[in-house]
């Protein structure tokens, strides 16, 4: 028998997941991410986001200097089109310019495609009844970034291993449609289009929908429309360059 005044033992609150866990639950979980950050903020993991993502194109950029060679030669070509005046030396400095300063602006490319992903995401969201704010779709954006770090992983890793003759674009890279078209001879808006549908595009864009659904609490179905639109909408800046250059 127990004494009448002896109660069970209340179980110790389990432990809130950290951080660095979210980094990897992102990747097999990202429900259970989004739904115990659906209160947070998100610049901690941006910043994270932005700083290994810079980190991997500094050591990334040696082994693919042929595609980042490729695309500014591509852009000269079309800007000499364009321009007929401008001379071949100022090409050349314009390119030293761009090798010094790449890491920089690989930074701030990295801090701010996730903001803009968030702005177009809560933009969107508006029209499928998501009552996220904009704070919230910032967050959503930041986790559904970090597949983009994988990516980088596997550029690398293609960089040491493939003939750098064959790596004469970006999307030459891409585990996607856009691998098996020469830049060389295709229409760049073409291009722009296909290079749109490859394997990490689209898991951000399915996390995307994912954390609209959890931290807006709207059916998935709708979830993935905006999404969708999200996806239309970043094909858009390539598209533009593209109808540039032909």
């Amino acid at each position: 028998m127990t004494a009448p005044d002896q109660t069970e033992p209340i179980p110790a609150p389990s432990k809130p997941a950290s951080l660095w866990e979210d980094f990897i639950d992102i990747f097999v979980s990202p429900s259970e991410v989004y739904e115990r950050r659906r209160s947070s903020g998100f610049f901690v993991p941006l910043l994270v986001f932005t700083v290994l993502m810079t980190v991997l194109f500094i050591i990334g950029k040696p082994v693919l200097s042929a595609v980042f060679d490729a695309e500014f030669s591509r852009g000269i070509a079309a800007a000499m089109r364009q321009n007929p005046q401008i001379r071949p030396e100022q090409m050349e400095k314009g390119r030293a310019f761009a090798e010094k300063f790449a890491p920089i602006a690989a930074f701030f490319t990295a801090f701010i495609a996730p903001l803009l992903t968030g702005l177009v995401l809560w933009v969107v969201g508006k029209f499928v009844d998501a009552k996220e704010d904009l704070k919230a779709a910032c967050m959503i954006a930041t986790y559904a970034f970090f597949p983009r770090l994988l990516e980088s992983l596997i550029n690398i890793a293609q960089g040491y291993f493939l003939d750098p003759a064959t790596l004469n674009g970006r999307y030459r890279l891409t585990l996607g449609v856009g691998r098996f078209f020469d830049p060389d001879k295709v229409s760049p808006v073409l291009l722009a289009v296909v290079g749109r549908i490859d394997v990490f595009t689209i898991w951000v864009t399915v996390l995307l929908a994912i954390g609209l659904a959890v931290v807006a609490r709207i059916p998935r179905s709708r979830a993935a429309i905006a999404a969708v639109i999200v996806w239309i909408v970043g094909m858009l800046p390539g598209l533009l360059g593209a109808l540039r250059q032909s």
